[in-house]
């Protein structure tokens, strides 16, 4: 399993937050697993099925540039807390 955690500075003392996840199901098929939200609010999930684990880390890693290039950061501590 591996996990990218990411934040987006708001107006608000809430940040939002975007999440990418690979994991392994049942089916033998790999997962990509994205939730966003702001922090501590219901967030949205949307779950792809991928046959291999290629073609799940170039996705999730497509998705993870999406989210930098809209304004996300790994790192926490880049934003001030109001």
């Amino acid at each position: 399993m591996s996990i990218c955690m990411m934040y987006k500075p708001t107006r608000w003392a809430r940040p939002r937050y975007y999440r990418v996840e690979i994991a392994m199901n049942l089916f033998d098929e790999v997962s990509v697993l994205r939730e966003w939200g702001v922090q501590g609010g219901k967030g949205r999930t949307v779950v792809n099925m991928f046959g291999n684990l290629r073609d799940a880390s170039l996705a999730a890693d497509s998705f993870r540039r999406k989210a930098l290039r809209r304004g996300y950061a790994r790192d926490t501590h880049a934003f001030p807390v109001a």
